[in-house]
């Protein structure tokens, strides 16, 4: 498959305020891409803005809470009405919640599908006109090893990105032959501020990273390359395939794997 020319193309970041979005919009910037940086803070958005301007690409900034759907609404429209068109709709945002499943508040799980689930389907819903209209487009949405494999103590973080990988391997048939491509990437544990913006629930105990922990860089790296040469679905450590592959063949086999892995999870979880 050739590669694509992604420069002037009019792309919008979500979670753009620090880890994978962060280091996406700056490796788009050196693509020289028009940039919609989307984030609660303004003055992350603020500064990464100069950055991307300094490095030769034009960027807007949108401080908005994607939990709400008039915001989602008012990112698509305003994108559209500042360029007239949107190439590239990068779902990033998201927040975790430790806890087990059965001590999960209501409260959270409303809001982590709020932000995790329901503003990508929102997002996607109001772009396909627009990229229907303009000939094609392409829409990233950026789940996680967690979205094909539930991990302890993650249980509703997983839950919102399964469901994302749904909606996304039924829209990327639904858009065949439209121009438009719908792919799906799956980082594993990324250093990122992630971590710090985790809710809590029951659980309070720190753990440490198991395995590799790969770089933002290295997730926006395979964005980019994604967006150059799209793919259905991507993982930027390619090791963390295997998870997938184990879970749907012998999903017995990837329990006990993971069961050993996470020993010290299950133990406060309150499993053997």
């Amino acid at each position: 498959m050739a590669v694509r020319s992604i420069a002037d193309k009019v792309i919008i970041v979500t979670g753009a305020s620090s880890g994978i979005g962060h280091a996406t919009a700056l490796a788009l910037a050196r693509e020289r891409t028009k940039l919609v940086l989307v984030a609660r803070r303004q003055d992350r958005l603020t500064s990464l803005e100069e950055q991307i301007r300094r490095a030769g690409s034009v960027a807007a900034t949108m401080p908005l809470d994607l939990r709400h759907r008039d915001q989602v609404e008012t990112m698509i429209r305003s994108t559209h009405d500042r360029f007239g068109r949107v190439d590239v709709l990068i779902n990033n945002a998201g927040f975790g919640f430790w806890g087990t499943v059965e001590d999960t508040p209501e409260s959270i799980v409303r809001e982590i599908f709020d932000l995790n689930f329901e503003a990508p389907l929102i997002a996607c819903q109001l772009v396909i006109p627009i990229m229907k209209v303009q000939g094609g487009g392409h829409i990233i949405n950026v789940s996680s090893v967690a979205g094909r494999r539930g991990l302890p103590l993650s249980g509703i973080y997983c839950a919102t990105k399964f469901a994302l990988h749904g909606i996304s391997e039924s829209l990327r048939l639904e858009v065949k032959g439209l121009g438009i491509s719908v792919s799906i990437i799956n980082p594993a544990a990324t250093q990122a501020e992630f971590g710090e913006h985790l809710r809590y629930g029951k659980v309070r105990t720190q753990f440490k990273p198991t395995g590799y922990v790969q770089p933002a860089e290295e997730v926006a790296a395979a964005i980019v390359k994604c967006i150059k040469t799209p793919r259905p679905e991507v993982y930027p450590y390619r090791r963390s395939r295997l998870v997938t592959w184990v879970s749907a063949l012998g999903p017995g086999v990837m329990d006990r794997i993971l069961t050993n892995y996470f020993r010290d999870r299950i133990r406060v979880a309150g499993g053997k």
